[in-house]
Parts: structure tokens; sequence; C-alpha cells
């Protein structure tokens, strides 16, 4: 019996017969979580306005601390959805963040502004290298690999710190990341929305994007279309490196130091954003602006359990939810 779009013929004869209202429907039910992110930030953000009406939450102060808040995680979320769409993860990031704040901040406290920039990029594209080249040339699973990266990265900017917070007096530096606005913009803000934006048309109009997608989805059919998954696997986890190495000069130019605490947990967070946002855990499908939502409903639920006077334990216990809310939701198209 021949099939339509994976449905008998005869069904898909009747799927065609019927109004285009309830066609599209079908469509909507078959892919429900695609949109869950979405429905469910406005379920949860109307939820906290209206038990937190008195406490501020609604303020535009407030609302642009949630953006500032998450912008970090929201850049790495970018990243991150294009390393889990080719189905590896990275579990450095969070280190790594906090390795380039350190070194970003030395090495613009002793050499200046470029200095510290090409110094923090660095160290991301020398973790990178690292992370890709033993997942792709040794093929070691890239959990265990960023694993052992993660305790790696945390305990060399410990070490080179002696566990001291390095300041950075450099306006520019700190202007350019993190402490600046344009207007009534935070300059953090901006830095999401570009990192959203490239990321986005990366993924959806370029072959790059394209390889990405099929690498994760079926790599032996790719490798067949004559797409090199050793090579586009090497240049997401280079890419993620680096991208979490600006995260730390995030960090770094908002909070005007480096320490190696910044970024601590963040890979969590950030990999619970990406599948949050519709990305599948499995590989095969890339939701950038779902990232973008994810980390920001993260931000949301993190700032209104602070504002309702939760402790951190209480605190924790509930990121701890989230997360196994989006590994249930993580499940094959």
């Amino acid at each position: 019996m021949t099939t339509t779009r994976g449905l008998p013929s005869d069904l898909a004869g009747e799927t065609r017969s019927q109004p285009a209202y309830l066609r599209a429907w079908a469509r909507v039910r078959e892919d429900w979580h695609s949109y869950v992110i979405y429905v469910g930030f406005v379920v949860i953000f109307l939820l906290f306005a209206i038990l937190l009406h008195g406490s501020g939450f609604l303020s535009s102060n407030n609302l642009l601390n949630i953006f500032r808040q998450t912008a970090t995680i929201s850049v790495m979320a970018v990243a991150m959805t294009f390393v889990i769409a080719s189905a590896e993860i990275d579990l450095s990031v969070g280190s790594v963040a906090g390795l380039a704040s350190v070194v970003a901040a030395m090495s613009v406290t002793h050499g200046g502004l470029f200095a510290g920039i090409a110094a923090g990029l660095g160290v991301g594209l020398l973790v990178g290298v690292i992370n890709g080249g033993l997942v792709t040339l040794l093929n070691i699973p890239s959990f265990l690999v960023t694993l052992g990266m993660l305790g790696i990265a945390v305990g060399v900017a410990q070490w080179i710190t002696s566990s001291a917070p390095q300041p950075i007096l450099n306006d520019t530096f700190n202007t350019i990341f993190g402490s600046g606005d344009l207007g009534p913009i935070p300059g953090l803000l901006l830095w999401a929305v570009i990192a959203v934006v490239v990321g986005a048309v990366v993924m959806a109009k370029t072959r790059f994007g394209r390889q990405v997608l099929a690498t994760g989805g079926n790599p032996v059919a790719a490798r067949f279309s004559g797409v090199n998954t050793r090579r586009v696997k090497f240049t997401v986890m280079v890419l993620m490196s680096l991208v979490a190495s600006v995260a730390g000069m995030l960090y770094a130019g908002r909070l005007q130091s480096g320490r190696f605490q910044w970024g601590t947990g963040d890979e969590l967070s950030v990999i619970a954003a990406v599948i949050l946002g519709g990305t599948s855990l499995f590989g095969g499908s890339g939701k950038i602006v779902g990232s973008l939502f994810g980390a920001l409903l993260i931000g949301l639920i993190n700032n209104a359990l602070i504002l309702a006077g939760l402790d951190t334990s209480q605190q924790q216990i509930i990121r701890g939810v989230i997360i196994i809310i989006a590994v249930a939701l993580a499940r094959r198209k």
C-alpha cells in the first residue's frame, strides 16, 4: 500500500478531502510540542503577574533585569541549539565562560582592550578545538569529553587566579561587554538579539544549518549525501566554546570583574532552555527562537521565585523540576 507523509494512501486521500481548517488543526496536533514553549511562557508570565502584582514583578526595571540576567544564557543557548541539533552535547560551557572571564580580565589589565578580547576568545577556541578533536577524531562521546573539560576549565581558572576575583577597570571593555546601554535598551539585550538573529538565519537559510540538521537527524544518510559529518560536529563544538567565551566576557563586563565562579551551573540552564524551546535532545531539529523563549522562561521563573521570597534550596528544587520537564519533552518527532 502506498503512503503519503506516513499515512496509508486511502487515509491520505481522506485527509486531503477534509476542510482546510481541519487539516491545519491536525498539523497543530501533530506538532504540539513546537508551540509548548510559547504557550507556556505566556501562561506562566500571566500567572506570576497575578500572584506577584504587589511585588514589582511587572515594573519596567524588573522586566529589564530579567532580560539582563538571561542574556548570557540566551547567547549560549543559540550555540547549544546547533550542538544538540547535531546530536552532541556540551557540559563545559559554564566553566569555559568562567575561565574566559578571568583570562580576559587579566589580559585587559596587562595588555589593554584588544589583548583582553583576543585572550578571551583564545580560551574558547582552544577548548573548542580540544573538545571537537576528541569527539570527532577519537570518537569519545561528547558527554564524557565535555564533562571532563568542565572540571579542567574551572580548575585552571581557580589555579591561575588563586581563587581571587580579577577586577576590570577598562571602561570600554565593560561598556561593550554588558555594562553599556543603547538609550533605554540594555547592551546585553542587544547581544542576545544579535545572537538569535544570526543563529536563526544560519540554521534556516544556510547550507551549514541544513548539514547540522542532517548530521543530527540521520548521520548515515547525511554521509551518503556528501555531508562531512565529522567536520560539522567539530565546527559546532568549536562554535559552542567560542560563544561560551563571549558569554564569559559578558559576565566580566557586566560585573566588572573576572571570577572562576561566573557561569557555574549555566550548562544545565542552557541545555534546559534549548530542550524547552523545541530542539530534540536526539538531534535532527533546531529551534533558535524557541531556545530564546526557553532561556527567558527560566529567567522569568528564577526572578519570580526570588520575588516570592523562596530560599535557595526551594529555588533549586523548582529548577530541577524544570530540567526534568525539559527532558520529558525531548522526544523524537
